[in-house]
């Protein structure tokens, strides 16, 4: 057990990323021993739901930004990470020696606490969990509607209709007769393998750890990668952002694709090689992609994946829900309750790989 998941009488929360009220009340309603500290006035409003960033014109007085610093540095716990920024939350567990516990809004937030910079003695005393699992189901449906719309050909049926062209018929694919590859079995993974398993299609996976998962035949260690990719006709990266998954995706791997793949990225942008995924795409390994998130975003403007006419570009807002804040905060409940009991947290980052 850590230090951070000692039991206490009352946990002091501060929330430093945009919350409604309405969750803010859902918070201490599930764990009362919650005193949850809201200072509306400091945050930036939210643009959408989910928005953490918030509003990037919201600029802070001086006197503001040393209350707000203020309230960081004497909170046992903190409700998303300082602005956003890892090295805000650097300068925050340095200052804080009372801090126990960061929440991160991300389901990747492993990769903001590595990117913070802390070592092994900084974080020692704090723990980091992440949202996984609050995006799981909206990102499961992408991954569905990217192969259908691979399977179904949306790029020939819309420039047919754009032409106004009555083609001869041709026979789609059938996602119940296809192998779909799920990359990575985390929260994302395991509920599109599911959704696709509903489906009637054979569902294999990937992951580091090999293990038993609902709806899929076989979960083979990532080292298999390169190999198991030759049995899929389509292709999932649910890969969260760590130091063992950067462009996993890779040159190799794409080379050894079926010819008419489908490809749907809803994990990091990182875990893809961008390029050799452009010469599959161009070739035909790859006939059809959707893709929600990119290695650098915003997607550049002169990325040949904006005009190839194969690819859907959405612009990393297929995780967005209106109930996602209060599946967040639903999370952070019951954590804090794990906590203030001494019992471990769930989704807490792992030190060495950061996911």
């Amino acid at each position: 057990m850590t230090p951070a998941a000692a039991p206490t009488d009352r946990l002091q929360v501060f929330v430093c990323t945009p919350l409604s009220s309405a969750n803010g009340a859902l918070i201490t309603r599930r764990e009362p021993r919650i005193d949850l500290v809201m200072e509306p006035d400091l945050l930036p409003p939210m643009r959408w739901a989910g928005d953490h960033h918030g509003d990037p014109t919201f600029r802070r007085t001086p006197e503001q930004q040393a209350r707000f610093e203020a309230l960081c540095d004497r909170a046992e716990a903190l409700y998303g990470i300082p602005d956003t920024d890892p090295s805000q939350l650097a300068r925050t567990v340095r200052a804080n020696p009372r801090l126990r516990w960061v929440q991160t809004m991300a389901a990747g937030g492993g990769s903001q606490v590595r990117a913070s910079g802390l070592n092994a003695d900084e974080m020692a005393g704090v723990e980091f969990t992440t949202a996984a699992g609050a995006h799981a189901a909206t990102l499961a449906e992408f991954a569905l509607f990217g192969v259908l719309a691979g399977a179904k050909d949306l790029p020939r049926l819309q420039e047919q209709q754009r032409t106004a062209r009555w083609s001869s018929r041709w026979a789609m694919k059938q996602v119940f007769e296809m192998t779909v590859l799920v990359v990575g079995m985390g929260h994302i993974g395991r509920e599109t393998a599911a959704r696709f398993a509903a489906l009637g299609a054979r569902v294999i996976g990937v992951n580091r750890s090999v293990r038993e998962v609902p709806g899929v035949e076989r979960v083979y260690p990532a080292a298999a990668l390169a190999t198991v990719v030759a049995e899929a006709d389509a292709i999932i990266n649910t890969l969260p952002q760590a130091l063992d998954t950067d462009r996993m995706i890779s040159r190799a791997v794409l080379a050894n694709v079926r010819p008419g793949t489908i490809f749907v990225s809803t994990g990091r942008g990182s875990c893809v090689d961008e390029e050799a995924l452009v010469e599959a795409l161009q070739d035909g390994r790859i006939a059809f992609a959707a893709l929600d998130v990119f290695a650098v975003e915003p997607l550049p403007a002169d990325s040949p994946l904006w005009t190839l006419p194969n690819v859907v570009v959405s612009p990393h807002t297929a995780a967005l829900n209106p109930a996602e804040d209060r599946y967040i905060a639903e999370l952070f409940a019951a954590n804090a309750t794990r906590l203030l009991d001494g019992t471990d947290l769930v989704n807490s980052v792992d030190r060495i790989n950061f996911y």
